[in-house]
């Protein structure tokens, strides 16, 4: 008998599993035949500590050192560029006071991203701290973590979970597995693996966000320029392997599946986003959507399920799990160990599942 089983091998399963295989043999299984196949394998990758709800912005202050100098660290320098056309004063102001925003003038911001409309630009805002998270890195690093204290079985689909006296029973098709401790990890589908191991599920509601892949505006170079978002979250871009991934920064609320984006989402976004620029979107090279799934407050669930102390959340991450995860999966190492929290009472009271008792 393992001491873990962790079901999902997304970002929140691997860092968790990672952090857990210091305090004993850890199974990982994962639905898909690779780690990272859906939210984390198509998120924009970026480390923005001012971004999320307050106990968001706590894990990511938490996570900072991790990514900077774990293993060499995961980070490159990006910028965080936000933009406003006519309409959207009231949005601007308030993203320059919660994310620390430097006003810009129309120059400036065009001096960073050139291929900004100076006749809709009515006020833009920047900061440097910003970065880029290589983010196959990082799930590699944490997925060795695991296989030195244990395994990683992927295409293996959780089909039954089996409370014992003991521990835990994880039925799939590559076989059945046992642990002292059950992690639920699913991400999307973590009120069904509740569900499944006779937990009350908390409300995990997935939302769909769509991206698409555009090449270079006019063929430039666009790798120095940071992401550029409109107003209130209105639509983002950013620079990518040559290319520019722009999203309309949707929030469809619906069921666990393995997403596409919508055609009609899709042009309404990047039609925000020509909105502000001086180059139409002519062809798209891509487009892709993936789940981020929130708990009924935004915040992230980390802890023990209130019944069953030996029931494991890590789930909620939303569109923050590659930031916040060093400190998120510390935080429920920690807290299986016993040992003091890394983290102010207040904010671990903010993560905990009792939260929803």
């Amino acid at each position: 008998m393992d001491d873990f089983i962790v079901i999902g091998g997304g970002i929140a399963g691997v860092s968790a599993g990672a952090r857990l295989s210091h305090l004993g043999r850890v199974t990982l299984i994962e639905a898909e035949d690779a780690l990272a196949y859906h939210a984390s394998g198509r998120s924009a990758a970026l480390f923005e500590e001012s971004y999320g709800a307050p106990s968001v912005i706590e894990l990511n202050r938490a996570s900072r050192t991790y990514h900077e100098t774990a293993n060499g660290g995961v980070l490159s320098p990006r910028g965080f560029m936000m933009v406003a056309g006519k309409g959207q004063e009231g949005a601007l102001a308030d993203d320059m006071t919660n994310m620390n925003l430097t006003p810009l003038s129309a120059s400036e911001a065009i001096a960073m991203v050139p291929i900004l409309n100076t006749n809709a630009l009515i006020g833009a805002g920047y900061h440097e701290d910003a970065w880029d998270i290589d983010t196959d890195r990082l799930i590699q690093n944490f997925a060795r973590e695991i296989r030195a204290n244990g395994q990683i079985i992927t295409g293996a689909t959780a089909q039954k979970i089996t409370r014992n006296p003991d521990g835990w029973q994880v039925t799939t098709a590559k076989g059945s597995f046992t642990a002292k401790k059950l992690v639920n990890a699913a991400g999307a589908w973590a009120d069904q693996v509740a569900t499944l191991a006779g937990i009350t599920p908390i409300g995990i509601q997935p939302y769909r966000r769509s991206m698409a892949r555009i090449p270079a505006p006019g063929g430039v170079d666009v790798s120095r320029w940071p992401l550029f978002m409109g107003a209130g979250e209105s639509w983002y871009a950013k620079p990518d392997a040559g290319a520019l991934i722009v999203s309309p920064a949707d929030a469809d609320p619906v069921d666990p599946h393995d997403a596409w984006a919508d055609d009609m989402v899709l042009a309404e976004g990047l039609a925000r986003y020509e909105a502000m620029v001086t180059e139409p979107v002519t062809r798209l090279t891509a487009n892709w959507a993936g789940l981020r799934s929130f708990s009924p407050d935004r915040s992230l669930v980390i802890g023990p399920a209130p019944t069953d102390p030996d029931f494991l959340w890590c789930a909620g991450q939303g569109g923050y799990g590659f930031q916040t995860s060093p400190a998120a999966s510390q935080l429920l190492a920690d807290i299986v160990a016993g040992t003091q929290l890394g983290l102010d009472t207040e904010t671990v009271a903010s993560l905990s599942p009792a939260r929803f008792d």
